[in-house]
């Protein structure tokens, strides 16, 4: 079972920058996708940004041009550097890898609160 850890939340206010960090526990084998999902109180969990195996990204339209997802795969880590913070930005983080082609391959961190406030 891979486990992933999330680290980088806080607390940051309006127009600021957050880097967000998630280990997975073991080597990551085959076609996967390392993703940064949110989820805002009262509201769904929504896709933030997604990256495959092979390092092509994909992102959320609130945060195109200010969050960037990238990923390290000799140490198993993804990040996502948050620019321009907003307040509508706030949430807790969850860290996600998935194997399109295996569903039961499907980890979820324990999420990483972000706060965006004056």
């Amino acid at each position: 079972q891979v486990q992933l850890v999330e680290s980088g939340g806080g607390l940051v206010q309006p127009g600021g920058s957050l880097s967000l960090s998630c280990a997975a526990s073991e080597t990551l084998f085959g076609s996967n996708i390392m993703a940064w999902h949110r989820q805002a109180p009262g509201k769904q969990r929504e896709l933030v940004a997604a990256i495959s195996s092979g390092g092509t990204t994909n992102y959320a339209e609130p945060v195109k041009g200010r969050f960037t997802i990238s990923r390290d795969n000799g140490k198993n880590t993804v990040y996502l550097q948050m620019n321009s913070l907003e307040p509508e930005d706030t949430a807790v983080y969850y860290c996600n890898v998935r194997m399109p082609s295996i569903p039961k391959y499907d980890y979820w961190g324990q999420g990483t609160q972000v706060t965006v406030s004056s």
